[in-house]
């Protein structure tokens, strides 16, 4: 009997990209099981490699763009247009914009970095005419509650004497206005839906700065200068929006760009998964399957909040096939 082995790992942040796992892990079984059937379905999160997976998986095109990186520098990224739709659909990634691969090691101080080049991307988007928008929150490099995005797209954040803040999370703390005034209008035109880990908050002692501060470059002194600044953030927010973002699902998603997705410019926010495998196709091949082998960079106290390998063995459970990780 020939073994049919499924193979669908997420990407190794900042080394293999999903589909070169999925090929390391297929040589290795073949040179164990020579004759194995493999099927690979090298999965995305909403992080590295989401826009162009949704695009190879429509038929789409992609288009390259240079924004602002997370540390001023310009840097080159992407989003897609989507084909086989109805409406006009764009697709990005925030990590093409403000990833952590795109903050050089001696630069990771998630007080300073800006998430300004993921409001040009969807400027870009705008630009381009479409009618939806989704964006994959993943692998981020920033902790500025989206602001720099805001910024980008004509929202004023103002500190008591009026100006401007500047870019990075630890400006957060300032806040004393939102001025939505001068906001893009195109954005009231258009559908905006957000891929991210349901499980990531903003505030509070499982908020986006204490879980995923220290791997951006935070001493614990500056993760909680963040949770504090976050904080600010979301009290000025409810304040003057009069949205409680504080433990909304998802709000700490990206360092928070959830948040600022939703506050500033009405997107919703969804369970990344409920968007992925509407592109993907994993059910019908975990239903041609007789064993499943996923895999992540690291499968450590955070592969329970939301990862793939969790969702592939969930998924894969409803079909009593075993799963290697």
């Amino acid at each position: 009997m020939t073994l049919r082995i499924l193979i669908a790992p997420s990407g190794f942040k900042e080394s293999l990209a999903a589909d070169e796992v999925a090929d390391c892990i297929a040589n290795g079984i073949l040179r164990a099981i020579p004759d194995a059937k493999i099927q690979k379905a090298p999965l995305v999160d909403g992080g590295e490699g989401f826009a162009k997976a949704l695009v190879a998986a429509t038929g789409g095109t992609l288009h390259l763009v240079t924004v602002t990186g997370p540390v001023g520098q310009p840097v080159e990224a992407h989003y897609g247009l989507l084909g086989d739709t109805d409406t006009k659909t764009a697709v990005l990634e925030m990590a093409a914009a403000a990833g952590l691969r795109l903050v050089p090691r001696d630069a990771r101080d998630p007080l300073k970095t800006t998430t300004y080049g993921v409001g040009e991307l969807i400027k870009a988007a705008l630009d381009a005419g479409a009618k939806r928008i989704l964006v994959g929150c993943g692998d981020s490099g920033t902790n500025d509650g989206g602001a720099g995005m805001a910024q980008a797209l004509g929202i004023h954040l103002l500190d008591a004497a009026g100006k401007e803040l500047g870019r990075g999370g630890g400006e957060l703390i300032k806040l004393h206005t939102i001025d939505m005034s001068d906001r893009d209008r195109r954005l009231e035109q258009v559908q905006i839906d957000v891929a991210c880990n349901w499980h990531n908050l903003l505030c509070g002692s499982k908020g986006v700065a204490r879980v995923f501060g220290p791997q951006k470059g935070a001493s614990p002194e500056t993760v909680e200068s963040m949770a504090a600044a976050l904080d600010h953030y979301a009290a000025v927010i409810e304040q003057y929006l009069e949205i409680d973002v504080c433990e909304m699902p998802g709000s700490g998603a990206s360092g928070g760009l959830g948040t600022g997705l939703h506050a500033f410019i009405d997107a919703t926010l969804y369970p990344r998964y409920d968007i992925v495998m509407q592109y993907l196709e994993l059910e019908s091949l975990l239903q041609n399957s007789d064993l499943v082998v996923t895999a992540e960079g690291s499968i450590d106290f955070q592969t329970p909040r939301g990862k793939i390998p969790v969702e592939v063995a969930q998924r894969a459970k409803r079909y009593n096939l075993p799963v290697i990780a």
